[in-house]
């Protein structure tokens, strides 16, 4: 039956969104996922540093240790929202983090980032070693004073944030031993070659959010195809460098001859998805170039856990409760 003229058409009302709550603003603040991934691989050093000097890693001094580093990942994360809520106002993946979208106010993010900070690093220098402390301050500095503002100006900020971005499990390492040694050298390593095939293929599945925000990097050059080939050749080379790396431990005497064989079965499975990735040079403005680079993407955060993991399990030293 037609429905009259002067009969209104019903129109559906579109739900209302809510607004996210001050705790999930906090938590996006502080990146909580990123800080938790620090935790652990800090937690790891920790673990092995521990075993290196014949003690028991589980003790108070763990708690501290990890409850500091903690504290200043999240400082650093509040503070570099702050710096970058502009752009995050200009991409879909970030727009709605509640410093680009005006729930949290400039002065609250840069008044809870400097706070976390500087307790954060006092407090481990007092609970740990002053080393650990200068270290974790060291590492806010790098990611936010200098890799933050470098992100606009050069492709090069990838291999600059490469290093506060690997120095969690050097710290956890030196929270134990006070001192830097080849082990902790050898953590550092690994999760500064680990970050380069991570984060190209993030770059490359984000590609137009970043340009469009004036994000600098190998993937965002403008053409296409030459963007493609950089992103390509940098993940493969850190790729490939990834196999004698992840085995350095062994050769340190840190862990046995399981470890070895699980860190070579494991890099060589993340060197051949990057090498999967590398298909985004036939392509690169097809979907299946994204595919690629999030199937890498999840084969690269499938895979530090189970090295660290495996890391552990095999690492030489008594274990003391």
């Amino acid at each position: 039956m037609a429905q009259s003229a002067t009969t209104p058409t019903a129109i559906p009302a579109k739900k209302a969104v809510a607004e996210p709550g001050l705790f999930a603003d906090y938590a996006t603040l502080f990146k909580l996922r990123v800080s938790v991934m620090v935790v652990i691989t800090a937690g790891a050093g920790f673990y092995l540093g521990s075993l290196a000097s014949g003690i028991s890693p589980f003790h108070a001094g763990m708690l501290q240790a990890l409850a500091g580093i903690a504290v200043v990942t999240c400082g650093s994360s509040a503070l570099n929202q702050a710096l970058e809520r502009r752009t995050d106002a200009l991409m879909r993946r970030t727009s709605n983090r509640p410093m680009a979208a005006g729930r949290i106010s400039l002065a609250h993010g840069l008044l809870l980032g400097f706070a976390a900070i500087f307790l954060g690093s006092l407090y481990l220098a007092q609970t740990t070693n002053l080393l650990t402390g200068t270290l974790t301050l060291l590492t806010a500095v790098g990611y936010v004073g200098i890799y933050t503002p470098l992100k606009r100006i050069t492709v090069v900020n990838t291999f600059i944030g490469a290093f506060p971005g690997a120095l969690p499990p050097l710290i956890g390492w030196t929270a134990v031993r006070g001192v830097i040694e080849w082990p902790a050298v050898a953590l550092f390593a690994i999760l500064f070659v680990w970050q380069f095939p991570h984060f190209m293929a993030i770059g490359w599945m984000y590609r137009d959010d970043y340009a469009a925000a004036g994000i600098r990097l190998t993937p965002t050059q403008p053409d296409v195809n030459f963007a493609a080939r950089s992103t390509v050749i940098q993940s493969l080379f850190y790729a490939v460098l990834m196999v004698p790396v992840s085995l350095w431990p062994t050769w340190l005497g840190v862990t046995g001859r399981v470890y070895e064989v699980v860190a070579a079965v494991l890099s060589l499975a993340y060197l051949w998805y990057t090498i999967r990735f590398a298909r985004i040079t036939q392509s690169p403005n097809a979907q299946a170039s994204r595919n690629y680079a999030r199937d890498l993407l999840k084969a690269s955060v499938i895979y530090l856990p189970l090295l660290m993991a495996a890391m552990m399990l095999d690492a030489k030293g008594r274990l003391l409760f």
